[in-house]
């Protein structure tokens, strides 16, 4: 049977996170309602015209000089024209000829190696509406909301293999985005999607096959999904001796099926042809130069940062770097005096537990790193025991409370009253009498239970090292 290779390109496009859109005054904020954040111009009324956002310039430069592409000084817009329902002028305006960003890479890394991929262009356009399909009333109707957010695309070469190096690439581009800070590229709400166009040949061959385009991929797991079963098909079409179509298909994640929404256009078919409404940017040295000199610190600089300043583990750096928001919240709550190891181990623990259990991204996260330092500062105190830090944090989780105050009022600090103390534990021995008999014939996990038997009979507010040290005095006596 013959082996098979998988090509794959991508096409994201990512939704840049300036307060207004690319040609007009409206707000891009997520989930307004439907068509009141709109104009004249981002809905295509007649005689209105265009004005481009200089920020959205600066963002395409910035990730274009992040992914180490050579940055177009002279370059322009064009109109690509389509006829659909959610683009209300009947055309786009987008990049074609001369787009603002060329012949990038960016390094991945999978259980192959590492290795590049590259970055054929990146340019500007302006988003389209929203198709709103009402079943009830089997209609269909539009939100222009999002007409004329701000957009970059970025296409790579196909140089990827398998879902494993698409899913690299895209956690590498998400990251260098999220610290630029020109998007949030939340898949759920749309600001980071991603199109994969993929083909398969026989291993060896130097030809491409043909490809098809999948639209409607709105999380890693399902652009995995997807690539497995859109290889899978096309291996089963060319083993029975039938031709691959050309085409886009829709992928239902639901269904874990693709099926064809139209055959695939080339450019000739959006007949594109210089906008007329806008002039050419002219970009100058000093002003790439400014963008550049305004790069961030990107993860891979921060990970040997904080092993070498911070003396955490390299597991611990790479955690907390996986994401912008942690990091922030490291490097703050550590320069609030947080101990460096202490707020890692909050970071990598707690949170990612109550992150996974309330089904949230770590950029949902909304605790201050004030309230976590101040935890912290509690249990370095004494005032709190650790199961009572645990209750507390989940209220900074959850509603960023002050997590000083919520002990005073509910009465949590810790009981390091050593005479009341005795007197409990001595009734937790005269009542388990088995127990006490157990640790005496060398079974540990008898002063384990007894240890829990007293933090019961305290409320957890107990002192866990005062317990043990009478405990253990009162049960050597």
């Amino acid at each position: 049977m013959a082996q098979y290779e998988t090509v794959i390109g991508l096409e994201v496009h990512v939704e840049l996170a300036t307060k207004t859109k690319i040609f007009c005054g409206c707000s891009t904020e997520f989930g307004g309602a439907p068509n009141t954040h709109t104009c004249p111009v981002c809905t295509g009324m007649p005689g209105s015209l265009p004005v481009l956002n200089k920020q959205v310039v600066e963002y395409a430069m910035a990730v274009g000089l992040a992914t180490n592409c050579t940055i177009t000084q002279y370059c322009k817009f064009d109109r690509k024209n389509y006829f659909y329902p959610d683009n209300p002028q009947n055309y786009q305006i987008s990049q074609l000829y001369l787009p603002i960003c060329r012949n990038g890479k960016v390094e991945i890394s999978t259980g192959n190696g590492k290795k590049f991929v590259g970055i054929h262009e990146i340019h500007m356009e302006e988003d389209a509406g929203k198709l709103i399909h009402d079943e009830w009333e089997d209609c269909s109707l539009v939100d222009y909301n999002r007409s004329g957010v701000p957009l970059i695309e970025i296409v790579s070469e196909p140089d990827m293999r398998s879902a494993e190096e698409v899913i690299a690439y895209l956690e590498k581009l998400r990251l260098i985005i999220q610290y630029l800070g020109a998007s949030d590229c939340k898949l759920n709400e749309g600001s980071m999607r991603a199109d994969v166009n993929l083909s398969v040949r026989e291993a060896g061959a130097e030809a491409f096959g043909t490809r098809t385009e999948m639209k409607n991929l709105n999380s890693f797991k399902a652009i995995a999904r997807a690539i497995e079963n859109e290889r899978e098909r096309q291996i089963e079409l060319i083993e029975e001796g039938k031709s691959v179509e050309q085409e886009t298909r829709r992928w239902d994640d639901n269904k874990e099926y693709s099926y064809a929404m139209r055959s695939k256009e080339d450019a000739k078919d959006y007949r594109y042809f210089p906008e007329p409404d806008l002039v050419p940017i002219l970009i100058s040295d000093q002003w790439i130069e400014q963008v550049r000199n305004s790069q961030p610190e990107f993860r891979d600089e921060k990970m040997e940062r904080y092993t070498r300043e911070y003396h955490i583990p390299e597991y611990d750096a790479d955690i907390i770097t996986s994401s912008k928001k942690l990091a922030d919240l490291f490097e703050e709550s550590v320069a609030l005096g947080g101990n460096a190891k202490k707020v890692s181990n909050y970071l990598m623990g707690e949170t990612m537990r109550l992150l996974k259990e309330h089904e949230m991204e770590p950029e949902d996260i909304r605790f201050s790193p004030e309230n976590l330092t101040r935890l912290i500062g509690l249990i370095d105190a004494g005032t709190i025991n650790s199961s009572v830090a645990k209750e507390v944090f989940e209220k900074i989780f959850l509603e960023d409370i002050n997590p000083e105050s919520y002990v005073e009022e509910q009465g949590l600090k810790m009981n390091n009253d050593e005479d009341g103390l005795r007197s409990v534990i001595e009734d937790v021995i005269a009542g388990n009498p088995q127990s006490v008999e157990d640790f005496h014939n060398g079974k540990e996990k008898a002063m384990g239970f007894l240890v829990g038997q007293t933090m019961k009979a305290t409320g957890g507010k107990a002192n866990p090292g005062i317990i043990n040290k009478i405990l253990k005095e009162l049960l050597n006596k």
